[in-house]
């Protein structure tokens, strides 16, 4: 297996950069589209852990939407082969300072790369 296919990195970096532009602009839909359409998926948040796509699409639907703007640091993509990927970033809101992390595996599936698991936290 081959780590870090310069071409594979490239296109999961335009994919992770495209969910953070989403992020921050609540963009639902692209949201939505990113994460894998499965019972399986699931995403552990700083205070929520969801399991399945129609648990995380709920919570995104009501979620507030103040203090999205953030800016990231020490971000790690990782690709493993041509169909699996990891990406991992810190990040401090610009509103209320608050930092964390994000966690993210994705995978290459028949309708192109998902995120099929997420993991968010908040550092003290």
């Amino acid at each position: 297996m081959r780590i870090n296919i310069p071409e594979v990195v490239a296109e999961m970096t335009a994919l992770f950069e495209r969910y953070e532009r989403a992020l921050v602009g609540n963009d639902l839909a692209t949201l939505d589209a990113l994460f894998w359409d499965s019972p399986l998926v699931l995403r552990y948040g700083a205070g929520e852990n969801l399991y399945g796509i129609d648990a995380i699409r709920a919570f995104r639907n009501a979620r507030p939407t103040g203090d999205l703007a953030r800016e990231l640091s020490h971000t790690v993509i990782t690709t493993f082969g041509r169909d699996f990927a990891t990406a991992n970033t810190e990040y401090r809101r610009l509103g209320s300072g608050a930092s964390g992390r994000q966690s993210q595996t994705w995978a290459r599936l028949p309708d192109g790369w998902r995120i099929v698991a997420a993991h968010v936290s908040l550092l003290g």
